[in-house]
């Protein structure tokens, strides 16, 4: 078999023929003697060579070109396909809204539209199944000379978990909790403390029956450690650590000097702990965790003015969690339509909040798959299209929980024109009123959870705590089931970038959309799902008990090893 002829630098080499090893001409008597040879094989090799160099030379100098010829044509070919955008990969959604915009104020008047209060079909209650009703813990009271001291990082939600596990582990360790501390962040750069967000007095009397509570470390610990906590033993927990590590290791210095500290205490502890600890979390999210007074005199002025602008539907409105503030979206890597600004905007945005983080060596920003696998926030425009093609109508209520959206004067502009109602904190309340919440995001973030709390409809456009909180926070007011959107994004922006879609069709993809977010809204609790998100049937059995019912259900303090009794 001959060898085939090497490439290089896209220009081809021949090999010398064989035979015959010279290119002279052949003579008659020798082409007689080969057709007499007995090997037909090399006759036939022999007549094909002579064939070419005496008919059809040209041609097979010329072929070894052609063969480069196309395969560079290949290669172009492959090229092309290999830049082409994928599908959902580009931002579109403006184009798609301008075109259906005419057919979208027409159906406004259509019989079929969405009445808000018809919304969901599955609202039945999850009754019959509690778990930590019969729970009883084991007696002891809570130790006075061992204390936990966290600090709980992030947001108002992601503090929160911090705040409801802190009280788990103190539980389980049989030690008094400190007032968690809040760490200051540069994103969130707000320097809010524990009493400035939570009602102290009532954290501390609600758990008072199964964890001790304290405002700060006493005196005796303070001078042992020279009035210097970084003195204190601290832990470098790892993320999701299960409840033997705080028995193994934690328990037993805690023990040898009455203090330990774990910083930073942000999802320090699994999903799956013991029965008494999943009681602990949920008591402390659903019964002792109120905002401060300020944060809850004020939030109820904004749920008490919304209802009064949703006369037109009985007092229920839609609230909507829009995450598409500055940081955001820098965050996301993702890209819209704003063109080379935007990018040069993001970039700087990225590198004062993340300081390198996105300029490591080997990694890749590539916001067309960001965009395809569901990651990028939603744009006003985005949610505004989908609650329309949902069925929700223009004379929807809708109430808008969000910080300081990135380019508001620009991208708020079509989800006004979607629904007239829209109303957020700044326009419900007086600049006066919003004053002392001001440069407080965490205080501020607060006023949009009770809102949104408070609502017929939830809409989550992004992931994070704030979401997961609320979702879970509705199952429990709901029974079991939330009244929550939550839109599959990779659909969603690959229906949006395509700018032929009628009407219609977009319609019948979002009427699904929602029967979907209706059947996932009522749930149980699975394993390895969060107790924040899905707090049924653990939680149930916290419901609207006082202390003096739990004292009676309950007996005083927590084993620290967590171990739970059944009552029989």
């Amino acid at each position: 078999m001959k060898p085939q002829a090497p490439v290089s630098d896209g220009k081809s080499v021949s090999p010398p023929l064989s035979p015959p090893s010279s290119p002279r001409r052949l003579s008659r008597s020798y082409s007689r003697r080969l057709y007499r040879t007995k090997s037909s094989g090399s006759y036939l090799s022999a007549s094909l060579v002579a064939f070419l160099l005496r008919r059809h030379g040209r041609f097979f100098f010329l072929l070894p070109l052609f063969y480069v010829s196309g395969l560079l044509m290949c290669l172009g070919t492959i090229s092309v396909m290999r830049i082409r955008p994928l599908p959902g990969s580009l931002y579109r959604s403006g184009d798609v809204f301008r075109k259906l915009w005419p057919e979208m104020q027409s159906d406004g008047s259509n019989s079929s539209v969405l009445k808000l209060t018809t919304v969901w079909k599955n609202s039945r209650r999850l009754e019959g199944k509690k778990t930590c009703g019969n729970v009883k813990l084991h007696s002891g009271a809570p130790a006075k000379t061992a204390f936990l001291i966290v600090e709980a990082n992030g947001g108002l939600n992601q503090q929160r978990s911090s705040i409801c596990n802190a009280v788990a582990v103190a539980g389980l360790l049989n030690a008094t909790l400190v007032i968690p501390l809040f760490q200051f962040h540069t994103v969130w750069q707000d320097p809010s403390v524990f009493g400035d967000i939570y009602d102290v007095d009532h954290f501390i009397r609600v758990l008072q029956d199964h964890v001790r509570v304290v405002r700060k470390l006493p005196q005796f610990l303070m001078e042992k450690f020279d009035h210097n906590a970084s003195n204190i033993p601290n832990f470098r927990v790892k993320a999701w650590s299960p409840a033997s590590y705080y028995t193994d290791a934690v328990y037993h210095v805690l023990k040898k000097h009455g203090v330990v500290r774990i910083v930073p205490f942000a999802n320090r502890l699994a999903l799956e702990v013991p029965p008494t600890m999943q009681y602990l979390r949920c008591l402390a999210n659903y019964e002792a965790l109120k905002f401060s007074v300020p944060i809850a005199a004020m939030s109820e002025q904004l749920v008490t003015r919304m209802v009064e602008k949703s006369s037109s539907t009985g007092g229920k409105y839609v609230s909507v969690h829009l995450r598409f503030e500055e940081d955001m979206v820098a965050f996301s890597c993702c890209e819209y339509d704003g063109g080379k600004e935007e990018k040069r905007e993001m970039e700087l945005v990225r590198e004062r909040g993340w300081r390198g983080k996105f300029n490591r060596k080997g990694r890749t920003i590539r916001p067309d798959l960001n965009r395809i696998s569901g990651r990028c926030p939603l744009t006003p425009l985005e949610v505004g299209m989908m609650l329309r093609g949902m069925g929700f109508t223009n004379n929807t209520p809708i109430y808008l929980a969000s910080g300081k959206i990135y380019h508001e004067e620009r991208n708020l502009i079509p989800l006004k024109q979607m629904f007239p109602l829209l109303q957020t904190k700044e326009s419900l309340a007086t600049p006066e009123e919003l004053d002392s919440f001001k440069g407080y995001s965490s205080r501020l973030a607060a006023l949009d959870y009770t809102v949104c709390l408070k609502s017929e409809v939830f809409v989550t456009t992004q992931g994070g705590n704030f979401p997961q909180f609320l979702m879970g926070h509705r199952r429990y007011l709901y029974h079991g089931h939330a009244k929550t959107i939550k839109p599959d994004k990779r659909k969603l922006v690959f229906l949006l970038q395509n700018t032929s879609i009628s009407w219609t069709r977009f319609k019948d993809q979002m009427g699904k959309m929602l029967m979907e977010s209706d059947l996932k809204g009522m749930a149980w609790r699975q394993n390895r799902q969060s107790i924040y998100e899905f707090p049924l049937p653990e939680c149930d059995c916290v419901r609207g008990l006082g202390n003096s019912s739990r004292s009676q259900r309950h007996s005083r303090g927590a084993h620290r090893f967590g171990r739970v009794e059944t009552a029989r």
